[in-house]
C-alpha cells in the first residue's frame, strides 16, 4: 500500500474536478422543480444543501459530494473527502447526524488501501458526531469517494447564501489558495512540510466555526468550495441582492500558493471559475496571480459568514480564540446593489 499514489490515478484533484458554475447552471435548466410548502431550500436555490422542513422545530439538511483523490494517502484522502461533505451542512447553520459513504474503486486496488479510504471518512465523520450507516461502492478506474449527508437544523435558525443585508461584514474561516497547493503538490513542485500543512487544512472541520457562528447574528453563509471565492461570493451577493467589497488585505492568502501562482502552476477550475465570474467581478488593479487565488476551487474551504456589523468583532474575536479554526479573516462588506459588477475587488 506504501506504493500507491492515488493523485496519479486521477486526471483532476479534490473539488478540481466539479462542473463549473456555469456549465452546471445550464445542465440544469429547464427542469421542473416540483413544488412543496415545506421544501425550505431545493436545488434551484444555488444553494450548499436541500432543506425540508419536518416541523416547526425540526428541519432536515441534506447533502452529496465526492471527488476523485486530492492526497496520495489512502486514509488522509477519507478524511478530506468526508470532510468536504460535512461541511454543506455546517454551511446551512446545522449539525451533521447520519452518513452515506459513495465509493468508487479500481478492481485492482489493494484491500487496505480501499479500507484506509473508508477508515479516514468513518473517524472524520465520527469527528462530526455523526454515524455511518451504509453507503454505495461501484468498480472504475479512477478512485473517488465522499458521503451523502444528513443533518438537522431549527427551520427558524437556517442560513442560506442568499440573506446577506446591507453594511453585513464578511468573514471567512481558512487561508486561500489549496487548490493552487495542491496542483504543486501534484507536480513535485512543493516539499514535504507543505503537503502536510495543505492536507490538515482540508482534513480541518468547519464544525468549530460553524459551532461558534451559531451564537450571533449571521444573515447568509456559504462554504467555499470547487466554485472558488469569487464564484461562492457571487452566488451571495446575486442571491442577496446585493454587492461585496472585498478588502484583499484582510485576506490569509497562502504563501506558497502565491508563489506557484505567480509561476503559472493553476488548477484547470482556475479558468473554469474565472470564465463563470469575472464578468461581474471589478479588480481595480489587483495583481493577477491574486485574483487567481480568489478564482481558486477549494477542496473543503472554510465558511464564508456574512454577519451583523455590530456583532462581527466578537465573533472574530471568538473564532480567533478556538485554535481549531485555522484562519478567521475580516475580508469585506456587503453593500446595496448599484446595477453594475457584483464583486468589487480593493
Amino acid at each position: 500500500m506504501d506504493e500507491i499514489k492515488l493523485t496519479k490515478l486521477a486526471e483532476c484533484a479534490g473539488c478540481g474536478a466539479k462542473v463549473g458554475a456555469g456549465e452546471l447552471s445550464k445542465l440544469l435548466e429547464g427542469l421542473k422543480v416540483r413544488q412543496d410548502p415545506n421544501l425550505l431550500v431545493g436545488y434551484d436555490r444555488s444553494d450548499d444543501a436541500s432543506v425540508y422542513k419536518l416541523s416547526d422545530e425540526l428541519a432536515l439538511v441534506q447533502t452529496v459530494d465526492f471527488f476523485p483523490p486530492i492526497a496520495d494517502d489512502p486514509y488522509t484522502f477519507g478524511a478530506i473527502a468526508a470532510a468536504n461533505a460535512l461541511s454543506d451542512v455546517y454551511a446551512m447553520g446545522g449539525e451533521p447526524r447520519l452518513a452515506l459513504n459513495v465509493m468508487a474503486v479500481p478492481e485492482d486496488m489493494p484491500k487496505e488501501a480501499v479500507h484506509a479510504i473508508l477508515r479516514g471518512g468513518y473517524e472524520k465523520a465520527y469527528e462530526a458526531g455523526a454515524i455511518i450507516t451504509g453507503g454505495h461502492s461501484i468498480y472504475d478506474k479512477e478512485p473517488k469517494y465522499g458521503m451523502a449527508v444528513t443533518g438537522f437544523v431549527h427551520p427558524d435558525k437556517l442560513l442560506t447564501n442568499s440573506g446577506a443585508q446591507n453594511g453585513d461584514v464578511l468573514i471567512y474561516t481558512k487561508p486561500v489558495g489549496i487548490g493552487v497547493l495542491t496542483a504543486g503538490i501534484k507536480g513535485s513542485l512543493c516539499d514535504e512540510e507543505t503537503r502536510t500543512f495543505a492536507e490538515g487544512l482540508m482534513m480541518t472541520l468547519n464544525k468549530y466555526a460553524r459551532d461558534i457562528m451559531v451564537k450571533y447574528r449571521i444573515h447568509a453563509c456559504t462554504d467555499v468550495t470547487g466554485f472558488g471565492m469569487m464564484g461562492h461570493l457571487l452566488e451571495m451577493a446575486q442571491g442577496s441582492e446585493a454587492e461585496i467589497h472585498l478588502d484583499l488585505s484582510g485576506i490569509t492568502f497562502i504563501p506558497q500558493a502565491l508563489e506557484l501562482a505567480r509561476l503559472g502552476v493553476l488548477p484547470a477550475g482556475v479558468y473554469r471559475n474565472r470564465h463563470f465570474a469575472e464578468e461581474w467581478v471589478e479588480p481595480g488593479e489587483t495583481e493577477l496571480a491574486v485574483q487567481d487565488l480568489l478564482y481558486d476551487p477549494q477542496t473543503s474551504g472554510g465558511l464564508m459568514m456574512a454577519v451583523h456589523p455590530e456583532d462581527a468583532p466578537a465573533l472574530l474575536e471568538a473564532l480567533r480564540q478556538d485554535n481549531r479554526v485555522p484562519a478567521p479573516q475580516l475580508v469585506g462588506r456587503v453593500a446595496p446593489y448599484t446595477g453594475d459588477k457584483r464583486i468589487y475587488l480593493h
